[in-house]
């Protein structure tokens, strides 16, 4: 294995060495800085032409210019790597730094999101196939497809945030709309869980009347003007977390696992109550840390306290229990900052942003009411980009499952009398992240490479713009940076994935043919 990885490794060399040859050398080219100096009528022409043609180095040829360009990249292996300057003379390293953070936070709850949903959905639809609900999320998924992500992004802008900022206003759901979330909500849970045409119209019935009222509750009490979940709430989603994990994990027949969850709710909901003046100190972080140690102290506690042998499921499925407990603690804490914010001389009433990636004005705030600023900037390039990706996750993940469950292994292990849910769990679905590895390790690696046409309509300051710029202002420097760094990441990518096989697949090995 470790000659295999040294042989890729030096493979990635080679790769990225003729490939930043070439495209550095048609970028060179391909443009032409001078181009617009030439047009000029400036009186100085001449002398700035030959200024940038000799910050450009411009008089020697592009093969040349590429390998004064390399030797200052190769100095990375002495601690000195110099990358060159940009246009404006910034470190292009130093631009490039800058521009990561932005784009992973833009993008990575996207991609993560999209994988999930994608996948949990697509298999949902594989299970249920031919049936109301896979016929829906097929015809959802080649809509989501085909739109154009512009037009997706400018829609969102106009009913998610103009319309929906003026909604806030007055916070009260009218009937009609209570009506339709009603209906549509119906229609889905109806479909998911399907049945006979008794026990459909009986689940439509009771998730309408239950979406009814909750929605109606909600704009009477004017929630969504003081949003926030309380002890209560906590409780009652920790619940539904605790016996929704335990059965995706081990199944809610290994009673041990699903006391030890249920313990972890109970637990979840009392540390509600230590937790708030933690997190609402001077020292907000340490309060999360300290929050998320002590639940992850007390669920291996519990499991080690029900569980008397095969513990190690029961421990990982108390664990992820109480991390989203957690989560969903600080999602409270962060309704709280909910009325300072949109109070605020800067917001206005208008918590929805449609573009930039924070309020920059927004100063002399609390560390919640920054984190709830970072938040509502990105619900609209994140809601953008979950749709158009999902929906490639929805298909291949419903695809693959499929191909998976006609398997003969799958047939025997359903012959040996195994609960449908350990058939997918842990034969169908193990066997069916194989091909779905190269798409999410790409797509996880492509995190860093921003999102070119998202950026640019909500104005993020990511690397696509970065490469974008590049490429409008003739930056050779600064886009052979961007693309050397990209590419690292693509080819590793695809190296991880390789590995990633032989975990998913014992099958899988290197020499394993010999």
């Amino acid at each position: 294995m470790f000659a295999y990885i040294l042989r890729r490794l030096g493979a990635l060399v080679v790769i990225l060495f003729g490939s930043s040859f070439l495209l550095y050398n048609l970028s060179a080219i391909s443009t032409d800085p001078l181009g617009e100096l030439r047009l000029s009528d400036a009186p100085n022409k001449d002398q700035l032409i030959l200024n940038l043609t000799r910050e450009l180095r411009l008089d020697l040829p592009p093969p040349l210019r590429y390998f004064i360009w390399l030797r200052g990249v190769l100095g990375i292996f002495a601690g000195r790597a110099d990358f060159g300057l940009t246009r404006e003379q910034e470190p292009v390293l130093e631009a490039i730094m800058g521009a990561i953070p932005t784009t992973i936070r833009l993008v990575a709850v996207a991609t993560l999101v999209a994988i999930v949903l994608g996948i949990a959905l697509g298999i949902t639809s594989a299970l249920r196939q031919y049936s109301r609900f896979d016929y829906g999320m097929t015809f959802f998924a080649f809509l989501l497809f085909s739109l154009p992500i512009f037009w997706v992004a400018v829609l969102l802008k106009q009913y998610l945030a103009i319309d929906f900022n003026d909604f806030l206003v007055s916070a009260k759901i009218s009937p009609p709309w209570i009506i339709g979330f009603s209906i549509v909500a119906g229609f889905f849970w109806a479909a998911i869980i399907s049945g006979s045409r008794r026990q459909v119209v009986l689940i439509f019935s009771g998730v309408f009347v239950a979406n009814s009222i909750f929605l109606s509750a909600i704009s009477a009490t004017e929630w969504l003007s003081y949003p926030r979940l309380g002890p209560i709430a906590i409780l009652v989603i920790g619940v539904g977390i605790a016996v929704g994990v335990t059965y995706l994990s081990v199944g809610l027949s290994d009673r041990n696992a699903l006391k030890t969850t249920l313990l972890m709710a109970l637990v979840g909901t009392i540390s509600y109550f230590p937790a708030q003046p933690i997190l609402s100190s001077d020292r907000p972080r340490l309060g999360i840390l300290l929050l998320f140690i002590a639940l992850l102290i007390v669920s291996v506690s519990g499991a080690l306290l029900f569980a008397r042998v095969d513990r190690g499921p029961i421990i990982r499925t108390s664990v992820i229990t109480s991390v989203f407990i957690g989560i969903f603690i600080l999602i409270d804490r962060m309704m709280q900052a909910w009325r300072p914010y949109v109070e605020s001389d800067d917001v206005n009433y208008r918590p929805v942003a449609t573009i930039g990636q924070s309020t920059i004005w927004l100063s002399e705030v609390s560390f919640w009411v920054r984190v709830l600023d970072f938040a509502m900037h990105l619900i609209l390039p994140t809601l953008a980009l979950t749709l158009i990706s999902f929906a490639g996750y929805i298909r291949f993940s419903r695809g693959t499952l499929l191909d998976v469950l006609n398997q003969d292994y799958i047939r025997t292990a359903r012959a040996k009398g195994l609960t449908e849910r350990t058939v997918i769990m842990r034969h169908a679905f193990r066997n069916t992240m194989i091909p779905l590895t190269t798409i999410m390790v790409g797509d996880i690696a492509g995190i860093v490479g921003g999102a070119i046409i998202t950026e640019r309509v909500f104005a993020w300051q990511g690397m696509g713009t970065l490469f974008n710029k590049a490429i409008n202002s003739f930056d050779l420097n600064l886009l052979m940076g961007v693309i050397l760094f990209l590419s690292t990441l693509a080819i590793l990518a695809n190296l991880v994935a390789d590995l990633l096989y032989s975990v998913l697949d014992p099958r899988i090995r290197v020499g394993a043919g010999k």
